[in-house]
Formats: structure tokens, sequence, C-alpha cells
């Protein structure tokens, strides 16, 4: 039997996470979600069918997972407000990017809490979820996170330590690559190819791609060697790739992206930061 869920936060993975909970076979009425605005509660009833309301202290009261899905500023205030209602018999899921364990066991103390980063491709069901626990985490309430966190796509548990680095490496992970396919549609229409064409050569080149990569049991370095043949097409590609830096920047992006997670981090424990 599945867990029930109370999801607080209505804005882009509060509700993703909802939809994918559905289409794995959980019950509307097995789900609630929280919301700030009535607007927004709205949007997200209408969105999904969840019943959806504006105090999330009634939303988390009873239920078996609590998923915290608001931006990392208003993690605080969202505890102040949940805090007093959630019980030892209960888990609460964060995903709010930085945050570490130890803002959540401070206010709840006992309570088992697992931080995760999940990501945008969650919505078609091929998230990539990297979750740790709390040091009341039991078994049992890592299986129930794990189910539905799993819900929407592969899991994998790691230590709080690698959270950062996995924010920016699978959470930020797929605005790299929707920014490749922006520069290869315009870098195809240059060329001279029609712009639907365009699209759908660089979607499908990068849908195959990357399953290819998933599913082969091959290395991306095998991969890339297999296609680019010496003196070829591929080769010439791949060299002003290289010698423009490629990797250089790709490995700036990420470690800026692990800085501002640990930011957030500091922000939500009220401590300074140089920015």
């Amino acid at each position: 039997m599945e867990p029930t869920v109370a999801i607080l936060g209505s804005g882009a993975m509060g509700t993703i996470l909802a939809g994918g909970l559905l289409r794995a076979g959980w019950q509307p009425d097995d789900i609630v979600m929280a919301a700030r605005r009535a607007e927004q509660a709205e949007h997200a009833e209408r969105l999904t069918g969840i019943r959806t309301i504006l105090d999330p202290a009634a939303a988390a009261s009873g239920r078996d997972v609590v998923v915290i899905a608001v931006k990392p500023k208003d993690v605080p205030a969202l505890l102040d407000q949940v805090a007093d209602v959630i019980t030892p018999e209960q888990v609460v899921v964060s995903l709010a990017a930085g945050v570490p364990l130890a803002v959540f066991e401070a206010a709840m103390p006992q309570v088992p809490v697992i931080r995760a980063m999940p990501n945008t491709p969650s919505a078609v069901d091929e998230g990539m979820t990297a979750y740790c626990s709390g040091a009341h985490a039991t078994d049992e309430a890592r299986e129930k996170a794990a189910a539905v966190l799993g819900a929407v796509g592969r899991t994998i548990g790691l230590s709080e330590d690698l959270l950062d680095a996995v924010t920016a490496v699978s959470g930020t992970g797929p605005a790299y690559v929707f920014l490749l396919a922006e520069a290869m549609t315009e870098a195809a229409i240059r060329e001279g190819l029609p712009h639907h064409a365009a699209e759908m050569l660089v979607h499908q080149t990068l849908r195959g791609a990357g399953r290819l990569l998933s599913e082969s049991g091959k290395s991306a370095f095998r991969l890339r060697g297999e296609v680019t043949s010496p003196g070829g097409t591929t080769a010439a590609a791949m060299h002003v790739l290289e010698e423009g830096g490629f990797r250089a920047l790709m490995e700036d992006a990420i470690r800026a992206a692990a800085a501002r997670s640990r930011e957030l981090g500091a922000i939500a424990r009220g401590e300074e930061t140089s920015r």
C-alpha cells in the first residue's frame, strides 16, 4: 500500500511530483498539496486534480510522508508553521536545494528526515533523484521516501556531503542539455535547415544519444570514440570544442552551481554569505 503524501509547495517540482505519484498508482485522496496563495492553490488543483489547501500544517497532519517542496529561502518560515504537527511516525522529505538535514532536525527533533535532490525530467518519469538520510531515519522511513521519490524516476542514496555536487550535476544538469539543444538548433538553422527540421534532428539526436549512453553499458568516452573517425566530420567538431575550452567551461559551470547550493544552505541556516 502506498504511503499517504502531503506536498508542501505547489511550484514546478511539487506539481511534477504530484503528477508522477498519480501516474504511479496513488489515488488523489492519498495526496494533498499546500500552496501559499489562493490563485496558486486553484492552479495546482486544476493542473493535478489533487486537493490543494492554504494551511500547510493541516496538509501535513497525519500524512505518512511530508514533502517540503518550497524554495530554500522559504524553508525556515514553513518549518515554523508545521514543526509542531509533524511527529516521529512521519517522514519528512526535503526537495529544497542546498538546505542541510540539520535545519530540519533542529526544528523537528526525532523526526525522520530525508534530503533529496530531484530534477525536472521527473515530469516524464525519467527523473534522477539522489537522497541522504538524517540521524533518525529508519529503514522503514527510507523505504517510504524511496517509494515516493521513485515514482518519477531513478533514485540513489548518497552521503550528505555529496548533495551539493548532485545539485550541480543532475539537479541543474537538464539546463545544460537544454542550452546545448538551443545552440545546436540555432547552428543548424544557420546551416540552412528549416526550423522544424532542425528541432526534430536535435531533439531526437539528444534523446537517442542519452538512451544509448544509459542502455549500452559503454562509457561516454568509448561511445564518443566509436563515432569519431580520424579525419572525419566528428573529429573536426571535437577539435573545435576541445580548443574552445568546452570541458573547462563545463567544470566551471558545475563548480558555480555547487557553490551556489552551499550558499543557499548557509542562507537557510541564517549564516552570512559573500553574496
